[in-house]
């Protein structure tokens, strides 16, 4: 029975929480007025409000209680290698792709470090911003190696290269590095994000590699700090 009441009290806020009946920075009721409004103990209450605090649900502030945290920020996998068109159809929100640059270029020196290639070696270059329920969020800047990917366009950019690289090009992509760092916004990126207020943005640098371990691909996936959070899933190994 007492597992039964967490679980309700769990998924009862969770619930509220997602569907917006409980708006950011409302504050919960106290330990006591649920076991009281629950019929049960502090201990199954404390249980239930540990895990959405450890699953980022809410935010508990010693001596003052525990508060709804803003859960519009959308998930973007760290480990996954996936295209925006995949992520944008998992959301459910109206989204779409703006294609302010494609061009053929030399790498010169710092592209062409993050590449592995020669300074003169042709790259394509590609700058979209990614639009989410009206709002620019994210900027994706991706190099790609022209003697792998010989041809792109902005028809293309506008859909899914993955899709193009994958199905056209048949080009078998396996893996990615990536680090992340929080900056300063650039120009760019407050002329083409909405950036409102932030002045640093997340920074995402994948280092992407065919199946032949090949590099073919760097970029910079730039994104507005309060719109998305990094996910992963850690499991401890004792050593």
């Amino acid at each position: 029975m007492r597992e039964n009441i967490f679980v309700q009290i769990y998924n009862g806020y969770i619930n509220q929480i997602q569907t917006g009946q409980l708006l950011p920075g409302t504050k919960l009721p106290s330990e006591s007025e649920l076991a009281e409004t629950y019929g049960t103990s502090r201990e199954t209450v404390r249980k239930a409000l540990n895990l959405l605090f450890q699953e980022g649900y809410i935010h508990k502030i010693k001596g003052r209680g525990s508060f709804v945290l803003d859960v519009t920020r959308m998930d973007f996998p760290v480990t996954g290698l996936i295209s925006f068109k995949e992520m944008a159809a998992t959301l459910g929100a109206p989204s779409r792709t703006i294609v302010s640059e494609t061009s053929m270029e030399p790498a010169g020196s710092t592209l062409a470090r993050q590449l592995q290639v020669p300074p003169e070696t042709t790259i394509w270059k590609v700058i979209r911003a990614r639009e989410i329920e009206g709002e620019k969020i994210i900027l994706d800047k991706d190099y790609f190696r022209s003697d792998i990917v010989p041809f792109l366009s902005t028809e293309i950019a506008a859909g899914s290269i993955y899709d193009y690289l994958e199905l056209e090009l048949k080009l078998k992509i396996s893996y990615a590095k990536k680090l992340i760092s929080v900056e300063p916004s650039t120009e760019e990126d407050q002329r083409l994000l909405d950036l409102k207020k932030y002045t640093h943005i997340v920074v995402v640098r994948n280092y992407v590699y065919l199946e032949n371990t090949v590099l073919f691909q760097y970029t910079e996936s730039r994104h507005r700090l309060d719109k998305f959070q990094f996910v992963d899933f850690a499991r401890r190994v004792k050593r």
